[in-house]
């Protein structure tokens, strides 16, 4: 359940701690955690510093993060020393209402969060526009959002890969999950994957393995070497190919829109009840909508 996952991180967290970098490259380019964590009755946000963290239970309407702390004095849930370690640092007096937001983020914030609360202001405005009616086409709508810089694709960064889950209260109703497996959404399909029994393997969407891994040697990451899966290569190649040709570009983006189309219906039919796959077809899945993508390609 969403409840058990935050009580596995943030145990995980307050005895471990966390760290590591977010690149690959000898300067390590670091920053701190939040969650999303939902299931079919719950939702939370959790929101981290260092061992320290807070989490905000989520009960209606919707919600987003975005790079930034978030949480204000609307905690469910806090680590056990978290207002102690406020006031033994002098951010907080111990008096008055305690923002997690407040008191946790740094007084004189670098240039680069003005962007994320932009973005975090940006996401929340589309998720209200869409209010009482927000279905899977429309989160992916949003991730795909570049005006907001939901989606990014520039100075050395890129969406890495996007995800979007259905999570039906009946519990008769199977969790749908959507996957792109390349990055940058707004040029990525978005393909449905469900849990059951003997999910079939996806090779060609599995990073490579290496002997002599640069993440793993001492020092770190003082070489590089290739990650992208057979699915990536693809992708990537087609569109370098389709940039020189706007008109065969165009074709593919739609045929790869109509890919995307076909499995919405078909999940949304399945989410609905007028079909009932069996098990061995759910199985196959994700890897029948890959094989297709790369057929196109």
């Amino acid at each position: 359940s969403a409840r058990e996952a935050l009580e596995v991180i943030t145990a995980l967290l307050e005895r471990h701690g966390q760290g590591g970098s977010c690149k690959e490259e000898p300067v390590p380019f670091v920053y701190h955690n939040t969650f999303l964590l939902a299931d079919r009755t719950e939702a939370w946000v959790l929101e981290t510093a260092g061992r320290y963290w807070a989490a905000q239970r989520i009960r209606e309407g919707s919600r987003n993060i975005s790079n930034q702390l978030s949480i204000g004095s609307d905690i469910t849930a806090e680590h056990a020393g978290l207002r102690e370690r406020a006031r033994s640092q002098g951010w907080w007096s111990g008096d008055g209402e305690f923002s997690f937001a407040q008191v946790f983020s740094l007084e004189k914030q670098p240039p680069r969060m003005e962007a994320a609360k932009a973005r975090f202001q940006a996401g929340k405005e589309l998720l209200r526009q869409h209010a009482g009616d927000i279905t899977a086409e429309t989160l992916m709508s949003i991730l795909r959002d570049k005006d907001s810089g939901i989606c990014v694709d520039s100075e050395g960064f890129r969406t890495a890969g996007s995800m979007v889950s259905v999570l039906p209260r009946d519990p008769a109703l199977p969790c749908v999950h959507f996957f792109t497996a390349t990055p940058d959404p707004s040029r990525s399909v978005f393909k449905p994957f469900v849990f059951v029994a003997g999910i079939k393997p996806v090779p060609q969407v599995r990073s490579p393995s290496f002997l002599q891994d640069p993440a793993k040697q001492i020092p770190r990451f003082q070489s590089s070497v290739d990650r992208r899966h057979e699915l990536y290569r693809r992708h990537q190649a087609a569109l370098e190919l389709t940039e020189q040709d706007r008109e065969r570009g165009q074709k593919l983006l739609e045929t790869l829109q109509e890919l995307e189309k076909q499995g919405l219906q078909g999940m949304r039919e399945l989410l609905q009840g007028t079909v009932t796959p069996c098990p061995e077809e759910l199985a196959d899945l994700f890897f029948d909508c890959v094989e297709a993508e790369m057929k196109f390609y």
